[in-house]
């Protein structure tokens, strides 16, 4: 039976990173550019740090950060709401057979870092790390 995941066992392909990268490069020259007039996004700056494609390079996962942070699910709505007209405008500047469709989800790698960072510092863990070197 086969196994149901995004990138299967051995993680994206060598065509998948580069479809994804290429994608996330003109998302971002786009956005930059301000070429999508959507009032909140307006004055916004909007980083696209990685796209994940699906195997059959049909769907494309955006992660997205707004500079600074803040309003991130004003951003996300907004950017979702773009999505056809943003994938219109990839599709221009792209050959491909297929154009994915557009998903924008937000980027929580660097909160998520900070969260277990200030678990790892905290006494409670600090207290059982001690407790595991007596021994």
């Amino acid at each position: 039976m086969a196994k149901n995941t995004a990138h299967g066992e051995r993680g994206p392909s060598q065509r998948q990173l580069r479809v994804g990268e290429t994608v996330r490069k003109e998302l971002s020259d786009i956005l930059t550019r301000g070429e999508v007039a959507d009032p909140d996004l307006a004055g916004v700056i909007v980083t696209i740090p990685e796209v994940r494609m699906t195997p059959d390079l049909r769907l494309a996962t955006c992660l997205f950060m707004p500079l600074g942070g803040g309003d991130s699910d004003k951003v996300g709505k907004a950017l979702n709401r773009s999505a056809k007209y943003l994938r219109g405008l990839v599709s221009r500047r792209l050959t491909m057979k297929y154009m994915p469709d557009l998903r924008f989800v937000l980027d929580t790698r660097f909160d998520d870092d900070d969260r277990i960072d200030t678990l790892l510092h905290s006494p409670d863990v600090a207290r059982d790390l001690d407790h595991g070197e007596d021994n």
